[in-house]
């Protein structure tokens, strides 16, 4: 039975993506190899490999769940991650922040283009 998932997103310069990753999150790879990196537990996490198609999905590739998500977005924000605004039917960002179905979320990309949201539920 499928037991474990993790996203894997792309990165056309993945020495670009490992500093991104460290300098904005403090994260540096749990194990590195074959053109990949892996960033969490063995279990868990996601993985970066290089390829020259970084950058081109349009929809969201990662979601961190938070506990406070206006902290976060401003540590973010002091580091130099700029979240997206957007307008779509049904959805609407207002500083960087959609609340909708008990959730609040907010969106950015990486140093590859990469989508990724931060979401925080409500309630």
């Amino acid at each position: 039975m499928l037991s474990e998932m993790h996203p894997v997103l792309p990165a056309a310069d993945l020495q670009r993506a490992r500093t991104y990753y460290h300098d904005k999150f403090d994260l540096d790879p749990t194990d590195a190899g074959m053109g990949m990196l892996h960033y969490g537990e063995a279990r868990s996490g996601f993985d970066m490999y290089e390829t020259p198609n970084a950058g081109t999905a349009q929809n969201t590739q990662m979601v961190w769940m938070t506990d406070d998500l206006d902290a976060d977005m401003r540590r973010l924000r002091e580091r130099g991650v700029v979240f997206e605004e957007f307008e779509i039917p049904e959805m609407k960002t207002e500083n960087g922040v959609v609340e909708q179905d008990g959730m609040r979320s907010a969106w950015f990309r990486d140093s590859e283009g990469n989508f990724i949201a931060i979401t925080q539920r409500m309630g």
